[in-house]
């Protein structure tokens, strides 16, 4: 009873909040953040458009099978999507689900053909077929091209430069929170291969329960590019006793790394995954500051503007223009704190922080934190992933 009257308000406050004019998006983003997420597919479909800032009453036609003819992608995206029979629910009938591959195809060449900056890779139609199974062709195909040229827009470069910068910051996250941990992968020499199916399709690829996807889904729409990484890291912190006790072989500890759990306590984890994007933001894990010019290409580093971008969706020029005018103040208060060194905290610094802090912030605070934030975008790390 009590789980049900929490569900009725938070979708009543959900309602309210898509209601309001303009509509408010930060309240949304919280809910989405918080337990339980969106809780239910029609939902996500008024929700996800606005938290990407995608006009709905303005959606593009459908894409035609010319898209097909004489595209470099296309018998990549074939043999992608005939192999993607797992994630399509169990029990479809056939015809239904090849229909949909269908369609997950047209989805893939149209977004590439609109954008041909972006590099089609192995696992996009991981993240592509989530959207159509929640909201359908037509928005799934105006959702997915807002995140191709945002949130994804990294792992679609020419080279995986970007990618593996991303992956960089997995290891100095565990670091800050259990040094133990760190210094055992660091021994075994596993470097981080292991995550990269999970950060570039946003888990979708290696969970098999659906549902875990979508809820998953919600939190990283709702925050920060970098969130799937935070996320990656708890999940190995989760490990911890598992990973110490594995023998210290890259071998060995990669192959216990790549197998995923499919019973994680996840909203335990998406909860420490928001705790530790507040202790430790990614300018804190930088090296130092005066090479964060070299990141400014990267998608995070637009992540601002996005999302003033999305808390704008009414044509009001009043409204527009405070924004403006509070965009200005930050970028002084942020170009005053730049001024400032900031390098990766001493151990003793952490401990004495989190003890300040407690070992987790709660939840409401550090969901306001993630969508507030206007934090820097660390420098590249100068760890080398690949060879």
């Amino acid at each position: 009873a009590d789980f049900d009257a929490k569900k009725k308000r938070k979708v009543a406050e959900i309602y309210q909040a898509l209601n309001s004019d303009p509509i408010d998006v930060a309240t949304l983003r919280r809910m989405a953040i918080s337990e339980g997420g969106l809780l239910t597919d029609e939902i996500r479909c008024k929700v996800w458009p606005k938290l990407l800032s995608v006009n709905t009453d303005d959606l593009p036609p459908l894409p035609g099978k010319e898209l097909r003819e004489d595209n470099k992608d296309y018998q990549q995206v074939l043999l992608d999507v005939r192999r993607s029979l797992r994630r399509f629910p169990p029990g479809m009938p056939d015809d239904q689900r090849e229909g949909l591959q269908e369609e997950l195809i047209d989805i893939i060449l149209h977004v590439l053909k609109r954008n041909p900056q972006l590099h089609y890779y192995q696992g996009y139609h991981d993240i592509v077929v989530t959207f159509l199974l929640v909201v359908g062709d037509r928005l799934a195909t105006a959702l997915v091209e807002k995140l191709s040229t945002h949130h994804l827009r990294d792992f679609m470069d020419p080279t995986m430069d970007n990618t593996k910068h991303i992956l960089n910051y997995l290891m100095p996250i565990i670091d800050q929170v259990n040094p133990e941990v760190h210094d055992f992968m660091q021994s075994a020499e596993v470097g981080t291969i292991f995550a990269l199916s999970w950060l570039i399709t946003w888990f979708g690829h290696v969970l098999s329960d659906f549902r875990h996807v979508v809820r998953l889904y919600d939190f990283f729409l709702a925050c920060h590019p970098l969130m799937p990484i935070y996320f990656a890291a708890v999940i190995v912190l989760h490990r911890e006793q598992e990973v110490l006790d594995c023998e210290c072989d890259m071998a060995s500890v990669h192959h216990l790394l790549s197998q995923i759990p499919q019973d994680l306590p996840y909203e335990s984890l998406i909860s420490k995954a928001g705790d530790l994007f507040v202790q430790f933001p990614p300018s804190e894990l930088a090296k130092e500051t005066a090479q964060a010019a070299q990141a400014e290409r990267t998608a995070a580093s637009t992540f601002k503007d996005f999302e003033l971008a999305s808390v704008q969706q009414r044509p009001d020029t009043v409204l527009r223009q405070r924004f403006r005018e509070r965009l200005r103040g930050e970028e002084r208060l942020r170009g005053e704190e730049r001024t400032k060194s900031i390098l990766t905290k001493p151990r003793t610094n952490r401990f004495v922080k989190l003890a300040v802090m407690g070992l987790t912030v709660a939840l409401g605070a550090a969901a306001l934190a993630v969508v507030k934030s206007a934090l820097e975008w660390a420098p590249k790390f100068e760890l080398q992933i690949f060879p």
